[in-house]
């Protein structure tokens, strides 16, 4: 029997489909579960969220940390108070340090941490007072470096006039920084086709669960001659709703502990100005998720009604063909 489309003709007079309620001839409400389904949808709908979340956040957090981080230059003056090398003025080696410091193009912000800032580095280690034991404690210069990479050029400069010295610049922890941010989000796009895969799989059993509960009205069906396009369509379209909406009650239960995983993650980002300050309302936490989280979040469903529908179509397409 030759395969054709079964489907009513339109009477003059009569409503268009669209305005009226969708007939369920195979039954598919009873067929395909719709409280299991959008149940584990939800729940990958949840850890694709957090995944992404976390990916985003780690692309933050290291573009902000690598900024302030490589821009960084830390000098070590051993013995600051003793005479330089190579000078005829009487310069101490901290004075040839600091003045070799300011005539560096690529040096600026040069700050040398007093002895109250030097106390509080060093308590955990050696008390309130440092100067108590009798040691020659480094004299130490905190500044901003202007070009990229390590500052081999100063450092021998520095030595040549205060042999001994130690400059130090950020470029290792951030590359360090970038390394570790490179894992995570390798590992969160991992998460992702895990997350992926495993809603597929959920969606094909849930739907070849459905075709052996309907599997009489379905070989009836296609015996009198229904497309095989239209059985497909119709699983896909219920498998499409069912995975859209579980996606999307997955995405809104993830805000609120995207919310808490923001207000903790303010003060690292520099939305707080101290670490110490009162955590940010909800509202500044809503703000401070990045927009391309929340264009992620709002396409959860339709990532979701994808990956129903083609699941969907595959199983059901796979199905009919052995009957055939």
């Amino acid at each position: 029997m030759a395969r054709r489309n079964l489907k009513p003709a339109r009477t003059p007079g009569a409503k268009p489909r669209g305005a009226r309620k969708r007939v369920d001839q195979l039954g598919l409400r009873a067929g395909v579960a719709d409280r299991l389904l959008p149940t584990l949808v939800g729940a990958m709908s949840f850890l694709a969220a957090l995944a992404i979340a976390g990916t985003l956040a780690a692309a933050t957090l290291a573009s902000h940390w690598q900024g302030d981080t490589a821009a960084a230059l830390t000098v070590q003056v051993t013995d600051p108070a003793d005479p330089a090398a190579n000078t005829a003025g009487g310069e101490t080696r901290l004075q040839a340090v600091l003045g070799i410091l300011k005539a560096s193009p690529n040096v600026s912000d040069i700050h040398q941490l007093s002895s109250d800032e030097m106390n509080r580095l060093l308590k955990p280690w050696l008390g309130e007072d440092a100067s108590q034991l009798n040691l020659t404690v480094p004299a130490v210069i905190a500044a901003s470096w202007n070009m990229p990479g390590p500052a081999s050029n100063l450092q021998a400069e520095l030595n040549a006039a205060a042999p001994g010295t130690l400059a130090e610049t950020g470029a290792a922890w951030a590359s360090r920084v970038a390394a570790l941010t490179g894992s995570i989000q390798a590992s969160a796009v991992t998460v992702l086709l895990i997350v992926a895969l495993v809603a597929a799989a959920v969606i094909a059993v849930a739907t070849r669960a459905g075709l052996a509960q309907r599997r009489e009205a379905i070989e009836i069906i296609h015996g009198l001659g229904a497309l095989d396009s239209d059985i497909a369509s119709s699983f896909a379209l219920r498998a499409t709703q069912l995975a859209a909406a579980g996606a999307g009650i997955g995405a809104v239960i993830a805000l609120p502990v995207l919310f808490w995983l923001a207000r903790l993650a303010a003060p690292f980002a520099g939305i707080l100005p101290q670490a110490s300050a009162p955590a940010p309302p909800l509202l500044l936490a809503a703000l401070a998720l990045p927009a391309p989280l929340w264009t992620a979040l709002a396409g959860l469903p339709a990532a979701a009604a994808l990956i129903g529908w083609t699941t969907a179509q595959f199983t059901v397409r796979g199905w009919l063909r052995r009957l055939s």
